[in-house]
């Protein structure tokens, strides 16, 4: 996967809570920091605007970022997000470096497609239940997916679908399963239309006339 993203930062020496308020009050800067590989954890600030634009797409949570830093260019991405509780605000961003030939382990979206088009939805007034919006995955940073599909074409009423029935693009590992069959968790369930009180009241009928 390429480096489709970019984000421009600077070095951050002064620490603290108060430095950090004034960080976002004063300069509209967002404190992070970057962490992992054999460097050292490196405090840096972003633009609060440049990041807000580029957390608009659902693609940056998991995709590789080209992080500047004062000129210096690292392959990094998001591994967390702190927002304010009621304000459209980020409060601070953990990014983690990645290298090219190290596996990394994050966790990508789930896009369920054809769910209204299955017969077992259309036709059958089945509903769908799903258990998981994520799957954590470890891979190369090359291969790094920007989610998984998870398609209902052809799932038929009451199926279960788990973790292993999900199609991983080559180079990639579900980490659940890597912990073996016990850990096949439940990605989302067809549930089969629950019986109408009318449809209740004939089966007891037909189940009394069958008794008698």
């Amino acid at each position: 996967m390429s480096n489709d993203f970019k984000l421009n930062a600077q070095a951050r020496d002064v620490q603290g809570k108060g430095a950090s308020r004034r960080l976002r009050r004063l300069e509209n800067k967002v404190p992070a920091i970057v962490y992992g590989g054999k460097k050292k954890p490196a405090n840096i600030t972003i633009a609060h605007n440049e990041l807000i634009k580029q957390l608009e797409n659902e693609a940056f949570y998991s995709h590789i970022i080209e992080l500047d830093i004062d000129g210096k260019t690292e392959n990094v991405i998001l591994k967390d997000l702190q927002r304010h509780p009621a304000k459209a605000l980020v409060m601070h961003a953990d990014f983690l470096r990645v290298s090219k030939t190290k596996k990394l382990k994050t966790t990508v979206p789930l896009h369920f497609v054809n769910e209204e088009a299955c017969e077992a939805v259309k036709l059958q007034g089945c509903t769908v239940a799903h258990s998981m919006t994520e799957l954590e995955i470890t891979c190369l940073p090359a291969n790094l997916p920007e989610f998984i599909e998870v398609d209902f074409d052809g799932v038929e009423a009451g199926a279960v679908i788990h973790i292993s029935d999900l199609k991983l693009p080559k180079g990639v590992e579900s980490v659940a399963l890597s912990h073996g069959a016990d850990h096949d968790l439940t990605v989302a369930v067809v549930n089969k239309p629950k019986a109408s009180a009318a449809d209740a009241e004939e089966g007891d009928a037909s189940e009394e006339e069958a008794a008698e």
